[in-house]
This record gives C-alpha cells, structure tokens and sequence, in this order.
C-alpha cells in the first residue's frame, strides 16, 4: 500500500461508512415511496433479489479496482484505459464522479429538509403541541426555496468540514459514533410502529407478493436503487476500496454491506408504512412519504416529543454520513488528479461550493420551477428518477465492463480468493460469471422494459 495514501483504521470503521454512505436518507426516504410506485411486496421480493444478483457483484468489483489501483476512479478507470487501449473507460470515470456532484447537490436539499424538522423539534421539544404544529409545516418549507438553499448550505459546510480532515480523522471517527446509535433507534421505532393497527395490512403489503403491480419500469426501479443505496456507479467504492489494508478481504466485505444495506431497507418500509397506512391522506408514493408521517407519529405517544428530536438527529447525522461519501469521491479525486498540488482541504470547498450551485435548482423547484413538469412528476422529482433509474445504470454499466476487460484474470482472482477462506475459491467462477453476463444483462433487459413503458 502507497504510504502517503489514508486507510481504515479498523475494518469496522469500513462497514460503518460503507453502509453509512447510503443508510438513512437513502434507505428511510426514498426507499417505502420506491416500494409504493411499485405495488409493494412483489417489488420488495424483486429488490432483494437483484442486490443479490447485480448490486453485490458490482460493488465487489469497484472494490477491487480500488484496493488493485491504491486510487480513486478517475485514476483507477486511466489505468485501465491504458492497459486495454480503451479510452472510453475514462469517461466511465468521469461520468461517474460527475454524477456524485450532482446527486449530491440534490441530496443535500433533501438533507435541508431533515435539519429543518431537526430545527423545529429542538426549539419546541418543551412545548409539545407548538412543536407538533412547527413540525407538520413541510408545505410552508416547500414553497420557500430560499429557506431550502441555505439549509443546504449549512449542510453542505458541514460536509466540507468533515471531509477536509481526511480518512482516519474526518470520515471513519465521524461515523463510528453516530451510526450504531442511529441504528438503534430505528429498531426501537420499528417496533412502536409495527404494534400500530394498520401492521397486519402492512406486512400484507409488504411480503405478500403481487406480481401483477409490477410496471415495465420495476425491474430498473430495483437497480437504480440498489445501486443509488449501494453507492455503486458513483465511483464511491472505488475509492473507498482504496483505502482498503491488504489484508481486507473483498468479497466478505462486499457481502457483510450488502446484507445490511439490504436489511436496513426492508426496517425502512416496516417503519414507514405503518404509520403511512393509519394517516390514509398520504400516498404511498408521494417523495415526502417520511416527512409527510413521521412528525405526525410522534404525536401519538407520550414522549413523542423527545423521541422526534433524537430521531431527527440521528437521521441528520445519516444524512450527512451518506454526504460524507459523495463528497469523499469527488475530493479524493480532485486531489488524485492534481497529482498532490491540490490540498485536500482546498478540493473540499471547492466541490462543497460547485454543488452548491447546482442545489438552487433542486431548492426551488417546489417555488420558483413548481411549473416544471413532466408526467406528473415535479422537477426534483425528475432529477432523481433520470439520474437513479436512467443514468446510475448506465455508467455502473460502463465502469464493469471497463474492469472486466481492463483488469486481468489474475488480477481479479488475487483480490477475490483468500487463501485462508476456501469458499472464495469455489464463489470466485460464479462472481466472475456473474460481472460478466448476468448483472450486465439484467441492466440492460431492465432499461428496455423502461424504455417500452414509456410508450
């Protein structure tokens, strides 16, 4: 391993911002109205089959382009464009960095709304029925862009604190305070959420598979998101792969994060729609769905108060995991492609303030482009379905074909097989088969059904 290049302390630290990454937002926002568009548990089942089938083969490939390269994926996706003679593998790169800029310019708005919640149940936790009216007033916040874009801002300042302090300092100490008791609490609302009345017809919902609420688009629906969960074609792995020790063994890595990933996904919709269900004037697929319920839910039981301020914490510190992941790619980038001469700290507010400017469009469509739309959906809606369901796909795509044909054989094999693991051994034909032909071909089946849906 380079010895200038930042590396986990602990493997723990890996798996808490690995799946920190995406958990939270990434999970309990968009997750239970993804579910809602689709119908419900013949999605679900669909969901955990294709993490399975396409997200854990591909996110065990970025991570062996990182740990092989020791560089992040701009640098990693050069390297084998020039072994291969392929230039068009560095624009996979490119497109993918490009991609966590954007989404995260996006993402941060969203981030906005939790502080704002965050906000209101911290002035008026001691006043219970102001807080529950402040609370409820996501409409008034939806037609204030102005008040969106400077959440995003502090949000976004944040993020560039954080990352500016590097690997071992900034991100994995960060983290590893804040991710088990987020967790914690979620179990402890699932469990007050799933005692609701509506819980029978919600587990219905949820695990009773219907196929016939399936659309053209669900295939695609269920990778977008695995890989928008994943943080799979945002070159994230890549680099977090980087910073990985020789002795981390990859594909047990890959697994470990995948289950949980997909685990928390499944507590997401069991927390969510429950209390979706009794309050029956908000649509299941509605991108609001957690901010629409969750305030609401903490009216209903004695300490509810307390409880919304510690939950909206712990999703803001989610939230900003998952941005600390964004932000780490594009930093890690910024300072790999300037050969060093570009600081670290430096790189940091410069992404932070390229994506702050692209926030003012995801801040203000809901105020000043309400008018911008397309099939129903609004223009922060639009920019999520092309960017997860249309673009993610594509350039996830394109960076496996590029480790396919630009990393070798051998090299593939060093960094899947242990020696010490003899299952790595019989997996590593089936991972390989798997990169090749299944996951690719399951992409692509999925953007043509997409594409007739349209029509």
């Amino acid at each position: 391993m380079a010895s200038k290049r930042g590396s986990w302390r602990t493997r723990f630290g890996f798996y808490l911002l690995a799946v920190g990454s995406a958990c939270g937002l990434g999970n309990l926002w968009r997750f239970p109205y993804v579910v809602g568009e689709n119908g419900g548990g013949a999605f679900v089942l669909l969901y955990v089959f294709m993490a399975l089938a396409v997200g854990l083969p591909f996110l065990i490939a970025e991570l062996c382009l990182g740990k092989a390269t020791q560089q992040s994926v701009l640098m990693a996706t050069q390297k084998l464009a020039q072994r291969s003679g392929c230039r068009a593998f560095v624009w996979a790169g490119r497109f993918s960095v490009l991609l966590s800029l954007v989404v995260f310019s996006y993402y941060a708005v969203i981030s906005g709304w939790v502080l704002h919640f965050l906000i209101r149940f911290l002035v008026e936790t001691f006043n219970f029925e102001t807080a529950v009216a402040s609370a409820g007033s996501l409409d008034l916040l939806m037609k204030n862009g102005f008040l969106q874009w400077a959440l995003a801002s502090v949000h976004v300042l944040l993020t560039i604190i954080v990352v500016a302090k590097g690997v071992q300092e900034g991100l994995e100490k960060w983290i590893s305070y804040m991710m088990p008791l987020f967790l914690s609490l979620v179990l402890i609302l699932v469990i007050r959420s799933t005692s609701l009345p509506s819980a029978p017809e919600v587990l219905r919902f949820l695990f009773y598979p219907d196929f016939s609420k399936l659309t053209f688009s669900s295939l695609i629906h269920a990778i977008g998101h695995i890989f928008f969960t994943l943080s799979v074609g945002f070159g994230t792995m890549v680099t977090f792969g980087s910073y990985m020790k020789d002795e981390d063994h990859v594909p047990t890595a890959g697994f470990r994060v995948t289950l949980v990933d997909t685990g928390i996904s499944l507590v997401a919709v069991m927390l969510v729609f429950p209390i979706a269900f009794q309050s029956s004037n908000v649509p299941l697929t509605d991108p609001a769905l957690l901010f629409e319920t969750l305030p609401r839910f903490f009216t209903d039981f004695r300490g509810g108060a307390f409880f919304g301020l510690i939950f909206f914490v712990c999703l803001y510190m989610a939230a900003l995991n998952a941005s600390i992941g964004l932000m780490e790619t594009i930093v890690s980038n910024l300072v790999d492609t300037r050969k060093k001469k570009l600081e670290r700290d430096r790189a940091s507010w410069i992404a932070g303030a390229v994506a702050l400017s692209l926030a003012i469009l995801p801040a203000f469509s809901s105020s000043l482009f309400r008018g911008v739309h397309l099939r129903g959906r609004g223009l922060m809606e639009l920019m999520d379905s092309v960017l997860i369901n249309w673009i993610l796909p594509i350039i996830a795509l394109g960076l496996s074909v590029s480790i396919n044909l630009g990393m070798s054989e051998k090299e593939k094999e060093a960094h899947f097989v242990a020696r010490d693991r003899f299952v790595s051994y019989s997996m590593y034909p089936h991972w390989i088969w798997a990169l090749k032909w299944l996951a690719p071909g399951l992409i692509v089946i999925g953007m043509l059904l997409q594409v007739i849906g349209q029509f």
